[in-house]
């Protein structure tokens, strides 16, 4: 669904509500040309208790921390931000959305270098589903080895979500679909598995959980870190500062995706190789009815995962 056919119409600009079409920027502004802004994905679910924010202090502590190796001064604090995305959610009057908070180097001057350049910062919600599919979900997905591979952290900052970033991932995930496949799958520089597009990557083998540790390149997810502790609170053990080679993969008996978007989503082909019985593994089911259940009911348990939006 495009943005046209939903029912959203405000945006958080610096400081103001903007109406949604003039949310614009400068054709010259600095990270339009450079890439060079850091960003959130996060959900608002409608639980039980009432609309909230999953996980949102983690996800404001990145966006900071994604600002540092840029130097990237963000002028607002995280209670700033908290209150406006709040408030933007209770104008909208979306009982759960998806959230993109963004911080990017605007219009003054245009060279590589932002000197002189001022930091921006936006917020926009809007309505979004599963981001695979709600088939996927319940029967997964296939997805390709891209021939692209993730960029080193000696080469670019792998933990800072950056928005020039994205292009890798933007070329790897239109390659799978352009060959049939739902998403990709990209390789470290040394050919070992880093993570999709946008999610991050588990193996189940013999009833214990791996995912890449946060050396092979890749984001450290907060729903990664959700799903690690859900599961080894559920007995598992997981193991989550490995390697993992491309042949393992044909070789799991269960691999799924976590993320913001993608929350926890089974792959049952790679490369059409099929895995495990080509369906959601029990595993992953298990996982994944936890997470859809601790995200629908807000436990007392979970407290700290969760900040409230009163729509009333």
């Amino acid at each position: 669904m495009g943005f046209d056919e939903m029912d959203v119409d405000t945006i958080w600009m610096d400081g103001e509500f903007v109406d949604w079409d003039d949310a614009q920027v400068h054709v010259l502004t600095h990270g339009l040309h450079y890439g060079s802004g850091v960003f959130e994905g996060a959900r608002c679910y409608e639980t039980e208790k009432g609309p909230a924010l999953f996980r949102w202090e983690e996800h404001l502590e990145r966006l900071f921390q994604s600002a540092k190796p840029y130097e990237m001064d963000i002028e607002f604090t995280k209670e700033e931000l908290t209150e406006a995305t709040k408030e933007l959610i209770q104008r909208q009057e979306l009982p759960s959305c998806y959230v993109r908070p963004i911080a990017y180097y605007g219009y003054n001057s245009l060279g590589v270098s932002p000197k002189d350049c001022p930091t921006r910062t936006a917020i926009a919600v809007w309505p979004w589903g599963a981001y695979l599919g709600e088939d996927a979900l319940e029967n997964g997905i296939d997805v390709m080895i891209s021939s692209w591979r993730k960029h080193a952290s000696s080469q670019i900052p792998t933990n800072a979500k950056t928005t020039g970033l994205y292009v890798n991932s933007m070329l790897a995930g239109e390659e799978a679909r352009r060959n049939g496949y739902a998403e990709a799958l990209v390789l470290n520089k040394e050919g070992n598995v880093a993570e999709g597009p946008g999610e991050n990557v588990f193996l189940v083998r013999d009833d214990e959980i791996y995912t890449p540790g946060l050396s092979e390149s890749i984001l450290d997810g907060i729903t990664r870190d959700s799903v690690i502790t859900i599961a080894e609170e559920l007995g598992y053990t997981v193991h989550d500062d490995v390697s993992i080679s491309r042949g393992e993969l044909n070789t799991a008996d269960e691999l799924f995706f976590t993320g913001s978007a993608a929350e926890v989503t089974p792959i049952r082909k790679v490369d059409n190789v099929v895995i495990g019985d080509g369906s959601r593994g029990p595993v992953t089911e298990e996982l994944q009815q936890k997470f859809f259940e601790i995200v629908e009911e807000a436990p007392d348990e979970y407290a700290d995962w969760f900040e409230f939006v009163d729509l009333e």
